[in-house]
């Protein structure tokens, strides 16, 4: 942390202004050491930010609820808020509590079908599939010598994969992320209500697509996702009801776009920011297990999510009123020094990497983490022995990512490089 920052007050910062979202390790540090439980004055959120307090928070579902409704305030786009949910009930349909804004014993039933899909034995399976994306994808652009990683490599490679695991058409893979920011919009940055408008038509879009292909598949189901979700029901169980579809459906496909291509993203950007990586990830591969842990450490594709207290809550010598808006803010646990020494320093051989949040805690644990490790562990594997040489072709812009709350989404990164065959 540089002097100018360390002279700065932490009132100077603000989790809203898109720089320090894009680079907020020094306020982290701020946080860490002077307010590790922090009151955002722009909303009233609580930010938790030490490692061991995250852990507590999110194994307790008792007094942090994932129940985002028993939220005294607005939340970040205040009485508007309210205007995009109207908009979905009127001419779709409204959000439900499912999986990740529901807590136990709830929340098991939603788990334990996702759980049957997401097996370590099928993503195993599917090892060869993922592996066949990648090289479809580098072959696009080997012979170029030169890339748009974004668009070209790092969110078609787990747009195709998750698209293809609901049985829906790789081809509109491009609509499928259109439609994927869309649901991500209102917990990223505050709007005008002509925004607001705008992305609740094109949720509504994808709602009324996704409300057929479930139809479809409720007559004729496939060997996909869709199908099972549809007919997920035992003889004495209800079927999910057309709202449950849909809210699960939002939090796969935003789920397996957004968080997966940011990982990827900040994958590659350490290896040509640090391009000694490249030479040590193609000498000893083995290494690459460690290199896609401590990448997701250091730069968690999601920085927080959202919680509310159940009860007035002592932490880290704050009092959390009951019915408060709470962030869990992996990113800043990720870089925690009580936790990882040296927490600002990108350690190949750091040995509890894997002890990282980015993929949170307890009951909430990533249903898709397995999948999500064998995507990056393939795209950094089969990039480094494709391509030789990588590194920028410019400068990435400021600030480096867009704007968001929760997220760390790289705009753009043109690459050059070499071909290595295949």
């Amino acid at each position: 942390m540089t002097e100018q920052s360390q002279a700065k007050p932490i009132g100077d910062y603000s989790l809203l202004d898109p720089e320090v979202q894009s680079d907020p390790y020094g306020f982290y540090e701020r946080l860490h050491r002077e307010c590790p439980v922090y009151r955002m004055p722009e909303t009233g959120m609580y930010v938790i930010t030490r490692y061991g307090d995250l852990r507590d928070a999110l194994k307790d579902t008792g007094r942090f609820s994932s129940d985002t409704r028993l939220a005294a305030g607005d939340g970040l786009q205040g009485a508007l808020g309210k205007l995009y949910q109207d908009i979905l009930s009127e001419r779709g349909w409204g959000h439900v509590q499912t999986l990740q804004r529901t807590d136990p014993p709830e929340h098991s039933r939603y788990r334990k079908l996702l759980d049957r899909v997401f097996t370590a034995k099928r993503v195993r399976e599917m090892a060869p599939y993922i592996d066949g994306v990648v090289n479809e994808l580098i072959d696009r652009f080997a012979d170029a010598g030169e890339c748009e990683f974004i668009g070209d490599f790092a969110m078609p490679m787990p747009g195709i994969i998750i698209a293809e695991q609901l049985g829906l058409d790789r081809a509109e893979v491009k609509t499928f992320k259109k439609w994927a920011d869309a649901m991500l919009a209102m917990a990223t940055k505050r709007m005008t209500e002509a925004e607001i408008r705008a992305v609740a038509d094109t949720e509504l879009e994808a709602q009324h697509f996704l409300h057929g292909v479930m139809e479809a598949r409720r007559a004729e189901p496939g060997d996909d996702l869709i199908s099972a979700l549809v007919h997920a029901h035992g003889e004495d169980e209800a079927p999910l009801s057309m709202h449950e579809l849909q809210n699960l459906m939002h939090q796969l496909i935003t789920g397996g776009f957004e968080t997966t291509q940011s990982a990827i993203a900040h994958a590659m950007w350490l290896l040509v920011r640090q391009p000694e990586l490249q030479d040590a990830l193609r000498r000893d591969p083995g290494k690459i297990k460690n290199f896609v842990e401590e990448s997701l450490r250091w730069e968690s594709p999601v920085q927080g999510l959202a919680r509310v207290t159940t009860c007035d809550v002592e932490m880290g010598g704050t009092t959390i009123p009951a019915g408060s808006l709470v962030i869990v803010r992996y990113g800043a646990a990720n870089r925690d020094a009580d936790k990882f020494e040296c927490p600002h320093l990108f350690d190949l051989e750091r040995r509890n990497a894997g002890s990282h949040l980015a993929f949170g805690s307890g009951a909430h644990f990533c249903v898709g983490a397995m999948l999500a490790r064998q995507e990056i562990t393939a795209s950094i594997s089969l990039l480094l022995d494709r391509l030789e040489n990588i590194r920028l072709a410019r400068g990435l812009p400021h600030p480096v990512h867009e704007s968001s709350l929760f997220f760390l989404p790289i705009k753009e990164m043109h690459l050059t490089f070499d071909g290595r065959g295949r």
